[in-house]
């Protein structure tokens, strides 16, 4: 059995680690300016963020289309018709049904597609699960419910400085989004897990003050004393990030693993300062 999954996952293994672990990533992509860019193929994030910021338009971001998907599959098929493909949010991202649409145009393969209901981080940790339950020889049934324990118990939440990127992509409505733009609130956002949709956690006066208030939900999520699983995201604000780590190193007993970029498309639709962080009990993701 062989992983797909899509850029949005922010698989944050090396290339090598995938691919012994069987994982393929199918790249999506942003377009400011008028020229398209696919993720990890032709832009790097700094230079990204540097077009971002001296672009007087708004970046799109668009999923691969589904004949992107198929081919991949009829290539892995030629060497294993098993494939377990897994994606970000179909409640953020028209991703998910591309790659349902391309499995069905590939029915010499038995492809599963899983919607992870988030994204980002929590997402790849999601894949990279999945992946190595796979290597360790489990049917497909038992790495299903693996996955579907660590995506219940997996949560994120982020904060940011400007509010524009997320107003002009949908993510927030366009009045409130304006309301905490004049009031220079700065939102904590999560994804729910029903629909995997954006929901705001709560709100700051200030970036200093919601990093704060990141450690305060995390806090009220988990148990005293819970080794975390914890990993720090941002997309292009490693000071914030760093202040984020000491945030919750002062207050929780963690597991980290390394602070990651976010993913392209993702920061394209939150802008440079977004700071995040995924947590979970770190006893859920043994493989037993």
């Amino acid at each position: 059995m062989k992983i797909v999954t899509d850029s949005g996952t922010n698989v944050y293994l090396t290339e090598e680690q995938r691919r012994e672990l069987g994982i393929e990533i199918v790249p999506l992509s942003v377009t400011l300016n008028g020229k398209t860019y696919h993720e990890g193929l032709d832009v790097a994030n700094d230079e990204f963020y540097g077009l971002l910021d001296a672009s007087e338009s708004l970046p799109t971001t668009s999923q691969p289309p589904a004949g992107e998907f198929a081919r991949l599959y009829r290539e892995i098929a030629k060497t294993d018709n098993e494939i377990l493909s897994i994606h970000m949010s179909s409640g953020l991202s028209g991703t998910l049904n591309a790659a349902k649409a391309g499995a069905a145009m590939v029915p010499e393969a038995k492809i599963t597609v899983i919607d992870t209901k988030t994204l980002g981080a929590p997402a790849g940790w999601q894949v990279e699960a999945a992946a190595k339950a796979v290597k360790a020889g489990w049917p497909l049934k038992k790495v299903l419910a693996y996955v579907e324990r660590i995506a219940a118990e997996t949560d994120v939440v982020y904060t940011l400085k400007e509010l524009k990127y997320l107003i002009h992509g949908g993510r927030i409505s366009h009045i409130k989004g304006l309301v905490a733009s004049l009031l220079n609130i700065k939102p904590l956002i999560g994804v729910e897990k029903a629909g995997g949709t954006y929901v705001q956690y709560g709100q700051a006066m200030s970036f200093e003050r919601a990093i704060v208030n990141i450690g305060e939900y995390i806090a009220k999520k988990v148990n005293d004393g819970t080794q975390l699983r914890v990993q720090v995201v941002h997309a292009e604000n490693a000071d914030g990030a760093l202040k984020l780590v000491e945030e919750l190193t002062n207050r929780f007993k963690c597991a980290w693993l390394p602070v990651e970029r976010l993913s392209l498309v993702l920061g394209a639709h939150v802008g440079r300062s977004m700071i995040g962080v995924a947590f979970a009990p770190e006893e859920i993701f043994e493989l037993k």
